[in-house]
């Protein structure tokens, strides 16, 4: 699924699915925020290790692996 990341007005980022299952999260998002990156990922996990090398974070991890590595195929209904 494809994920995007938005920079906000006052510095910060909020990084969500596109698409419908992104709706909510992108509605908090100020005027003028922009989007400037997206990648595609799997599972929760595989997005956020993207994420975390795309800004430089190190190594992602989680305290959740069997939930966080579920491919979203599994995980929602894509009709």
């Amino acid at each position: 699924m494809l994920h995007e990341l938005w920079v906000c007005t006052d510095g910060l980022d909020i990084f969500c699915l596109a698409g419908p299952f992104g709706d909510a999260a992108r509605r908090e998002l100020p005027e003028n925020s922009k989007l400037i990156w997206s990648t595609e990922a799997s599972c929760h996990f595989e997005a956020m290790t993207k994420y975390h090398e795309y800004r430089g974070y190190g190594e992602y991890t989680t305290d959740f692996p069997e939930m966080d590595t579920t491919p979203y195929t599994e995980r929602f209904d894509r009709k």
